[in-house]
């Protein structure tokens, strides 16, 4: 399956709840970085996330976010379907 490099742009208020969207989404992050933007601060979420998990994600994020967030997505590598999701596509 593809797999998405990811970097989304957050509100520290609505940090935790991108977070677990994006656990949920299985998404593996690899880094998050504070940033002082004008005296707001925000986050930067940096990782990598199946494609076919992240259809409708610009919805659900700007739900989250109350609109004030950002994502961008570009294609990084194919790996392996895991096998619990395999079984769902044969059966």
């Amino acid at each position: 399956e593809p797999w998405m490099k990811l970097e989304v742009l957050t509100p520290s208020p609505f940090f935790g709840d991108v977070l677990a969207d994006l656990h949920a989404r299985r998404a593996e992050i690899t880094q998050t970085a504070p940033l002082d933007a004008a005296g707001d601060t925000a986050y930067t979420i940096a990782g990598r996330v199946p494609l076919s998990s992240m259809f409708g994600y610009a919805t659900a994020l700007r739900s989250l976010s109350q609109g004030r967030a950002t994502f961008s997505m570009e294609p990084l590598e194919y790996l392996p379907v895991p096998d619990e999701l395999a079984e769902k596509f044969l059966i």
